[in-house]
């Protein structure tokens, strides 16, 4: 495994709770672009968010059980982005920005998302209000990168369960919603 290899696997398990193998040293190449708005071969609209339903996913290099594993996810519930399909696999984005083909029966439609991945390590903090609007009273606050269930968006804000609390989120604060969409899970 090479050194950066290594030091991604150790920063993602760290920040955010996710543990990430990689049997291959090579990067996976360029990523296609899906656009926005774009209907998949399934039916469903292309780029979308899911979840991981299981608690170990093989992310391979290809769409297929031939294709090396590149990654080995462990945290179920975690939050992938859907950006291609290929027969019934999916080729997804997770929030560290790695891409790579998840078979469909591992893929989840129920949502989640991540607080605020981009400002893990810095000492910031994301509030949980009571209500869908700034100044609401704050009745949680968790650190960036917590993984949490969303039960919906309305396009500015998502009501989210962390561990049994629930609370609302500006959506921007968030990744897996998309900015001004809404969702009913």
């Amino acid at each position: 495994m090479s050194g950066f290899a290594s030091l991604r696997l150790a920063v993602s398990a760290a920040l955010i709770g996710l543990a990430l193998v990689s049997p291959h040293a090579g990067i996976v190449g360029p990523a296609v672009a899906a656009q926005v708005g774009t209907v998949g071969p399934s039916g469903l609209p292309l780029p979308r968010f899911v979840s991981l339903k299981a608690g170990k996913v093989n992310s391979r290099i290809g769409p297929g059980v031939n294709y090396p594993v590149d990654w080995l996810y462990l945290k179920p519930g975690l939050p992938m982005e859907i950006i291609q399909e290929y027969d019934n696999w999916r080729r997804v984005r997770d929030a560290d920005g790695a891409e790579g083909w998840i078979n469909q029966s591992l893929l989840s439609g129920h949502r989640t998302a991540i607080a605020a991945p981009w400002q893990r390590g810095k000492p910031a903090k994301i509030n949980i209000l009571a209500d869908p609007e700034a100044g609401a009273r704050t009745v949680a606050i968790v650190e960036p990168g917590v993984i949490g269930s969303i039960k919906r968006c309305n396009g500015e804000w998502c009501e989210m369960s962390f561990a049994g609390t629930s609370g609302w989120v500006s959506q921007s604060q968030l990744w897996g919603a998309y900015p001004g969409e809404s969702v009913e899970n």
